[in-house]
């Protein structure tokens, strides 16, 4: 009897798992990340909060659209999953230089072997991309220092589509963490 009931019950459960899962499409997958020990939330909000904030957008995600025309749709969808400091997201250079020069760069589809450092200094390469997927490697940098790096990306037919805006949501949540970082080191048979 009690097995006849768990395998009625495990049933059950599998079929209302299978059931919610039904017709969903995949959400953003977000990669590995890494922080400078010098990363700090307190910073980031501080240099954002009620400010605008450089984005550098390189390559094109949508290849079959004007690359220009590809900033201007998806600025509104990243403002819409912005972090949470009352920024707003700008492409503008400043038109004085900035110390520090805090800025998000966002490099579509890049090459392998492309790292953070490069990339805060202005280096880009890019490999072919996959069709209907967006591949991006997000890099927030203050002058030639990358304070946080990762990867994300997720199935999208264009600018405009639905999964454009969790893909970003997840993307700033791992690049401007407020979690604090845990700075010391382990030592073996320590006492938390």
């Amino acid at each position: 009897m009690r097995r006849t009931v768990a395998a009625l019950l495990a049933a059950a459960v599998l079929a209302a798992c299978v059931t919610d899962t039904a017709g969903q499409t995949a959400g953003p997958t977000v990669g590995g990340v890494n922080y400078a020990p010098q990363y700090d939330f307190s910073e980031f909000w501080a240099a954002t909060d009620g400010r605008t904030f450089r984005v550098v957008f390189a390559g094109n995600p949508f290849p079959n659209l004007p690359v220009e025309a590809v900033k201007q749709r998806l600025l509104p969808v990243m403002q819409a999953n912005k972090p949470r400091p009352a920024l707003v997201f700008t492409y503008d250079k400043p038109i004085e230089e900035q110390h520090p020069d805090y800025r998000l760069v966002l490099v579509f589809d890049p090459a392998n072997d492309l790292g953070s450092g490069p990339v805060c200094n202005g280096v880009t390469r890019f490999r072919p991309g996959t069709p209907g997927r967006v591949y991006v490697y997000g890099v927030y940098c203050r002058n030639d220092l990358a304070l946080s790096e990762t990867t994300a990306w997720t199935q999208a037919s264009g600018p405009d589509d639905p999964r454009m805006g969790p893909l970003f949501a997840q993307l700033f949540l791992v690049l401007f963490t407020d979690q604090p970082m845990r700075r010391d080191r382990f030592v073996p048979f320590m006492r938390w």
